[in-house]
């Protein structure tokens, strides 16, 4: 299979291609930095300079290439700027998905993510709405999510992965990220999301598993599917143990909980043969740094 990967220099899309050159398909995959070309191109993927605000150049380059598929793993959050992350989700899945149906491409596996549930007590499983009714910020993440799989939705077969909190190396929560940085108290980290021991429920994901989901999507029906660890988790639980994985002081303990913050199953993922190396965030924080 012919796979298409934008986003193919993120912290997930750098392990997907690899991985999928070793199951024999053949890659190209978007950058849109020259170095980001060239780095696709040493693990041995066919590269193309796009950007997915660019819908004639994204058009262009999806028709050169012919895939058979796309895996979109864009992301814009380096800057930690999260009305622009969320413009890439509306905007460039849209230009994407518009490059592929021009040039007859009948799937894509989309990167989305588990935390844009409707609040609950229990953890969530892919019949839960989405939480459409959120006040702002929480609107503007919970909109972009929305559009970006309605989107993928206009494809053939669209499986949208939900992923969790993603950890591991080139992430916020990898040693010396932007996590421990937060954690430290330092008043200049750029951090969309939180580090305090409350009641809220997160579920987490390492990166090398959420690559491997990707690749395995490339033969899973349309639809939405939880990729998250074993272990949902309230964060006075979580937030010490990455505290002293990363080697910075853990904040104390406090009341109360965002209602959305309820965690997800993976119980959809593993009836379709995915199981995390990593089934919880307890060993896999300690083991991004060794």
């Amino acid at each position: 299979m012919h796979v298409f990967v934008a986003g193919a220099t993120g912290a997930v899309g750098r392990l997907v291609v690899p991985l999928l050159l070793d199951g024999g398909h053949q890659v190209t995959g978007i950058s849109r930095s020259a170095a980001g070309v060239e780095r696709v191109r040493r693990q041995g993927a066919a590269a193309v300079q796009a950007d997915a605000f660019d819908p004639e150049a994204l058009a262009e380059v999806v028709a050169g290439a012919a895939p058979d598929a796309v895996i979109q793993q864009l992301t814009d959050l380096g800057d930690a700027d999260a009305e622009a992350t969320d413009r890439l989700r509306r905007e460039g899945t849209r230009n994407l998905v518009a490059a592929a149906k021009a040039a007859g491409v009948p799937r894509i596996v989309v990167q989305s993510l588990c935390w844009a549930y409707m609040p609950g007590d229990d953890p969530a499983d892919e019949t839960v709405p989405l939480d459409t009714g959120a006040a702002p910020p929480r609107a503007g993440l919970v909109d972009g999510v929305e559009a970006m799989e309605a989107a993928a939705a206009d494809l053939e077969t669209g499986v949208l992965l939900r992923y969790g909190i993603l950890y591991g190396p080139g992430t916020w929560y990898a040693p010396g990220g932007q996590a421990a940085a937060a954690l430290a108290g330092d008043p200049g980290a750029r951090f969309i999301g939180t580090v305090q021991a409350d009641e809220s429920v997160i579920s987490f994901l390492h990166v090398a598993d959420a690559a491997r989901a990707a690749v395995a999507a490339l033969d899973w029906p349309s639809g939405p599917v939880n990729i998250v660890d074993d272990e949902p988790a309230r964060s006075r639980e979580w937030v010490p143990v990455l505290a002293a994985a990363l080697g910075v002081p853990a904040p104390e303990p406090t009341a109360g909980r965002q209602t959305w913050a309820r965690g997800a199953s993976n119980a959809l993922a593993r009836s379709r043969g995915w199981r995390p190396e990593y089934p919880t965030w307890r060993t896999g924080f300690a083991a991004q740094g060794a």
